[in-house]
């Protein structure tokens, strides 16, 4: 038996025996000893477990604590994300008790170091993913839209039926509002795939759901729509995914001018399908501001302010539904 293990099991013992305190202060120390020797790898064995122990004994406090000082070590370190360190990560993440407040800045900081070491600028997706569906679970909706919009392929999955649950709380008719708050992020994001696959499932279990919704099924030669005669809000969004897939500015313009009654009803949609119509079809945001002010911006950043700057692809949160913010 290594003396890593050897140190585990001898905490181990002290938090079966309920010396918590105990326990978390040597893991501490310990971890520390090796940091100072260099010895990373063995004070981030020695934190993963010491960690993983007391979050499954409900110390949430004290394993969080060492939590934080792992990804402290592996930051510092400037370790790189790999399979073994995401896994330790992952399985800590998952201990973790739901009411615990160290648990959410434990996830802050993993994404920060991954987006930092990792090939991932916006953050690790399996981390966004699993960090995502655990919210979801605790019905901490926007922390859990936030983290799954930069997920994997398997969140827009978890993404609609957290969307469509909610809906279920609210009125009939806001079913768009909901649809919308996974498709404009991900199209936000580049993630055409996965804004289709998201609007696909919530439409498709509204169907099911509500039979006398009245559904009529378009098909043309190249694509199939359902359309919603009393939902236009819910058809608009269909028809922007095909006419983003198309990439024709002038089937963009169309569509928002064929439904600018209805947009009316959505201020909050404004910013994002402005976003939408210059990233995928060029049409520019018109810049409002101060043109002495811009002008001067742009001398001071050597060029980089003022209307030169490149499109903007930070996600722009859609519209909450009415009375749930």
């Amino acid at each position: 038996m290594s003396k890593i293990e050897k140190t585990i099991q001898r905490q181990q013992q002290k938090i079966e025996e309920g010396q918590f305190y105990e326990a978390h202060q040597q893991l501490r120390v310990i971890a520390s000893r090796y940091v100072k020797q260099g010895n990373n790898d063995a004070a981030t064995d020695i934190l993963s477990s010491g960690a993983q122990l007391l979050l499954k004994a409900g110390q949430g406090g004290s394993g969080g604590d060492l939590c934080l000082f792992l990804v402290d070590v592996l930051y510092k370190a400037e370790i790189k994300p790999d399979a073994a360190t995401k896994g330790k990560l992952l399985s800590l993440l998952r201990t973790f008790p739901p009411d615990e407040p160290t648990r959410k800045r434990f996830v802050s900081e993993v994404i920060g170091w991954t987006s930092k070491f990792g090939e991932f600028p916006a953050g690790d997706p399996e981390i966004h993913h699993v960090a995502g569906t655990l919210y979801a679970e605790n019905c901490e909706p926007y922390d859990a839209e936030r983290h799954l919009v930069l997920g994997t392929k398997d969140s827009p999955e978890q993404l609609a039926r957290l969307e469509y649950d909610w809906y279920t709380e609210d009125e009939s008719h806001t079913a768009p509002l909901y649809a919308a708050r996974a498709v404009l992020p991900y199209l936000l994001t580049g993630n055409l795939r996965a804004a289709n696959k998201s609007f696909l499932l919530f439409t498709s279990r509204l169907s099911q759901s509500k039979p006398n919704l009245g559904v009529q099924e378009v098909s043309s030669a190249s694509s199939d729509l359902r359309v919603y005669p009393s939902l236009p809000l819910l058809n608009f969004l269909g028809l922007l995914l095909l006419a983003v897939q198309r990439g024709a500015p002038d089937l963009f313009r169309q569509l928002k001018s064929h439904y600018a009654v209805h947009l009316k009803d959505v201020p909050s949609w404004n910013e994002a399908l402005d976003q939408v119509g210059e990233m995928y079809f060029g049409i520019k945001i018109p810049r409002q501001g101060n043109p002495l002010f811009d002008m001067m911006g742009s001398m001071l950043m050597g060029g980089m302010g003022g209307g030169s700057q490149r499109p903007r692809q930070r996600r722009v949160d859609s519209p909450a539904a009415p009375g749930l913010d």
